[in-house]
């Protein structure tokens, strides 16, 4: 058996634990072969972007961030740029893909992504390309999946930066605005501020109203609290308004969601007369050594992904269901998001807290 191996989307802590745990056990277990792909599917549009995963490759990965096999946001075979005359084009180029998977002689193929490259591979598994797929994302919002790699440490770096700021906040009696990554989930925004103690949160899927922001830092300023601290998805959005998009201007580049907290911000200084300052958390969350909790599930995932192959379940993700690993079916899953429940247990917690959601409570 020759298994080919891609990581796509943005990157996040544990991918290099993945792509460890699933050359070991393909080797050791079975005596498999290895091929990276790099750069997500751009490696088999241009399949020269191979290189052999041997058990030397993958030594020392288990702390190391990143993934060792590059990856891409942008590189869609089925919608892909090229240049023509000058001039950006977009081409289908699955087909060359599908060929390069048969010269390159792969058996099979491990796609670890999030909800993007997870939808390219349901539609190269339409096209009969025996894949499973690993759920990755900092943002935590694929569905059928508890809990996604990577999650765990953005999380933990989002906490401590909360605790950073609590004390400059409380020192300089500001507000303190922290925009979180998460895309259009609040999942990273809703757990650090918990974790964190923050006192106003805001996510996607509770549009916001700025009166009840409003309150909650005068209500606090009325207790002697002279500070407060807010952490804020980068899609949260008040109540009719759209979400805040970055300026881009390159060709085949989605909009890039972020600056809510700087226009948080000039309404809260315009609103209260009061010391605003905002921190953009950004790839900080993306980057560093995984915590022990993505080293273990991105191992699982890789040991799980090779034991599906071996029972020939393509056309199956893996998953972690409670404390057990399972698969669910990719095409029922792929291009889906999970997003937070504004009536959920998380969100209840927090409003008994007494953190503010935006909303009348």
């Amino acid at each position: 058996m020759r298994l080919g191996i891609l990581t796509g989307g943005g990157d996040a802590p544990g991918l290099n634990a993945v792509i460890r745990a699933a050359t070991k056990a393909a080797i050791l277990e079975y005596g498999w072969e290895m091929i990276g792909i790099k750069d997500g599917f751009d490696g088999l549009i241009f399949p020269e972007r191979t290189m052999p995963l041997t058990l030397d490759a993958v030594r020392g990965l288990l702390p190391r961030g990143g993934t060792i096999l590059g990856t891409t946001n942008r590189g869609n075979p089925f919608h892909y740029p090229v240049k023509v005359d000058g001039k950006v084009e977009f081409q289908d180029l699955s087909g060359r893909v599908i060929e390069n998977i048969a010269a390159l002689g792969l058996d099979g193929l491990i796609v670890i992504g999030g909800d993007g490259t997870l939808g390219i591979a349901r539609d190269f598994m339409d096209k009969g390309v025996k894949l499973v797929g690993i759920p990755k994302t900092i943002d935590n919002d694929i569905l059928a999946t508890d809990v996604t790699f990577g999650f765990n440490t953005a999380l933990t770096t989002a906490m401590e930066a909360i605790d950073k700021l609590h004390t400059t906040a409380e020192s300089h009696h500001r507000v303190m605005i922290l925009e979180v990554m998460g895309r259009y989930a609040g999942w990273i925004a809703l757990e650090a501020g918990l974790a964190g103690g923050a006192d106003i949160i805001l996510i996607p899927e509770i549009p916001f109203e700025y009166a009840c922001v409003f309150d909650k830092i005068r209500e606090r300023n009325r207790r002697e609290s002279k500070f407060s601290i807010v952490v804020v998805a980068e899609g949260a959005h008040a109540r009719g308004e759209g979400m805040v998009f970055q300026q881009t201007t390159a060709p085949g580049h989605e909009k890039r969601l972020g600056g809510i907290g700087e226009h948080l911000a000039r309404k809260i200084t315009a609103a209260l007369e009061v010391e605003t300052r905002v921190t953009v958390l950004g790839h900080l969350q993306r980057g560093g050594s995984p915590t022990a909790f993505d080293r273990i599930l991105g191992t699982r995932f890789g040991v799980a992904a090779i034991e599906l192959i071996k029972e020939g379940a393509f056309g199956q993700m893996v998953c972690l269901k409670g404390r057990h690993v399972a698969s669910v079916p990719l095409a029922e899953i792929a291009g889906q998001t999970k997003r937070v429940d504004p009536a959920g247990e998380m969100v209840r917690t927090a409003e008994s807290l007494g953190i503010c959601m935006g909303r009348p409570h």
